[in-house]
Formats: C-alpha cells, structure tokens, sequence
C-alpha cells in the first residue's frame, strides 16, 4: 500500500479561498453548505484544483470531520486571511 501524506497547504487553501461562481460566489468553500456540495457532487464538480478543492470539502463534510476545517480557520491568523 502506497504511503499517501495529506498536503496541509490544501486545508489552508480551502479555509482562504472563496467560491469563484454560482449562488454561493464569494462564500469561502470550507462554508459552502453541504446540501450545495452534493448538488455539484451529483452535477459533477468542476475540472482542475478548485474540483479537487470542493471534493475535499465535500468528502470532509460527508464524513463529519467539519471540525478540521474549524481547526485550520482558528490556526490562521486574521491578518493571513
């Protein structure tokens, strides 16, 4: 079994980044509600790093870890932001 490291800048990066379109444009992705994350799910989400980026978010929220991305928000420093 390949030994697979999480990339922590990627949390980081979620906790920072707001959604670049749609109903919820501007709302940071490790806020977009879950409901949202499986319609994109279902729809198919979208090519590249932000796709990677919301399946994280969705995969974190599914499986009720929503606590990590508290966790890194609180680890950030407000002028970071």
């Amino acid at each position: 079994m390949e030994n697979i490291k999480p990339d922590g800048k990627i949390l980081v990066e979620i906790v920072k980044m707001p959604m670049p379109f749609g109903k919820y444009k501007g709302t940071l992705l490790c806020d977009l509600p879950v409901s949202y994350l499986e319609w994109m799910h279902q729809k198919g989400m979208p090519a590249g790093k932000l796709g990677m980026m919301l399946s994280t978010v969705y995969e974190i929220k599914i499986n009720g870890l929503t606590e990590i991305l508290h966790a890194v928000k609180k680890s950030i420093k407000p002028n970071r932001m």
